[in-house]
């Protein structure tokens, strides 16, 4: 996997009071929003619709330097995370090519497509 950003949250950062208290630990969603923007810019002209598998493996702790590492095959994302050479995340992204149409239920639709019904109302 090639590595794709490195970030790590300051210990001010607003989602980290009481996440936990005494000992803060960066919440996983947060890692998920700096994945989805790594992979937004590794992957233009697609989009992530979805998370099918992702494992958070370690606790990330405020400071703390995570390498993101992305691999694009088909329309799924490989990617990793490491702190220290530490794997905390695994997981695959779901891609959907912009303007693609792509039903997720019956009558809806993603990925730029027209979202009006496609059945009765």
């Amino acid at each position: 996997m090639t590595p794709a950003a490195r970030f790590s949250i300051p210990a001010d950062h607003p989602s980290l009071p009481g996440h936990f208290p005494g000992r803060p630990v960066v919440p996983g969603v947060v890692l998920l929003d700096l994945i989805l923007d790594a992979a937004a810019q590794a992957c233009p002209g697609w989009r992530v619709a979805g998370l099918p598998a992702v494992k958070f493996l370690r606790p990330v702790l405020p400071g703390q330097e995570v390498v993101i590492r992305l691999q694009a095959a088909a329309e799924r994302m490989g990617v990793s995370c490491t702190v220290d050479g530490q794997e905390v995340l695994r997981g695959t992204l779901a891609l959907v090519a912009l303007g693609a149409a792509r039903e997720i239920a019956p009558g809806i639709a993603t990925a730029g497509a027209s979202m009006a019904a496609t059945g009765p109302a």
